[in-house]
């Protein structure tokens, strides 16, 4: 007979248990509620925190990140301007408002892969993102949506740690940062 690890090849037995009373309790029963199923919408965005998604920045980006890709997508500054740091709401707004002049529409889903995540002098964490070649705008010029960068464009995105948590703080350059080899979930 085999003999398990760190054990004798000598056998025990113990007593069954007996079912002790029980007291019943006050509290009376209720019938199980049912719900109907639901079936959740297709996500716009989906983002891969990777080997960072420990890091209390990158968490906060993670959650900040869907109203963001958001207000890109529906072009509406209004929700930055509410729940951000007025210097990542400057920083994006502009970019929101070419996008409504010149007749750009981002087409989703989109992915972003956490590439880095770095601490800066001035105490902000400079996440490195990068976006997936999946999002799409719509050129009215040629007609046709078109795929500005191939391999995904980077975005480095500084977080700040507020009294709420970790949120946006600006953009920053995003020199150095390569989305080539990046593989996207979406």
């Amino acid at each position: 007979m085999p003999v398990p690890a760190g054990g004798s090849d000598a056998t025990t037995s113990s007593d069954t248990p007996s079912a002790e009373p029980t007291e019943p309790s006050s509290a009376p029963t209720q019938p199980a509620a049912t719900t109907k199923p639901t079936t959740t919408a297709k996500a716009q965005i989906i983002i891969k925190a990777g080997n960072f998604a420990s890091n209390p920045a990158v968490q906060g980006l993670v959650t900040s990140y869907p109203l963001y890709f958001q207000a890109l997508v529906s072009k509406d500054d209004t929700v930055l301007k509410k729940k951000f740091p007025s210097f990542f709401y400057s920083d994006v707004s502009e970019g929101i408002f070419d996008a409504q002049r010149n007749g750009w529409i981002m087409k989703p889903p989109g992915s972003v892969v956490i590439v880095g995540a770095k601490s800066t002098p001035d105490g902000t964490v400079a996440v490195q993102t990068c976006r997936s070649q999946t999002t799409q705008y719509w050129d009215p010029k040629t007609k046709k949506w078109t795929v500005v960068t191939p391999n995904g464009s980077p975005e480095v995105i500084e977080m700040i740690k507020t009294g709420i948590g970790w949120l946006p703080y600006r953009l920053a350059t995003s020199t150095g940062v390569k989305c080539s080899g990046v593989h996207y979930p979406a």
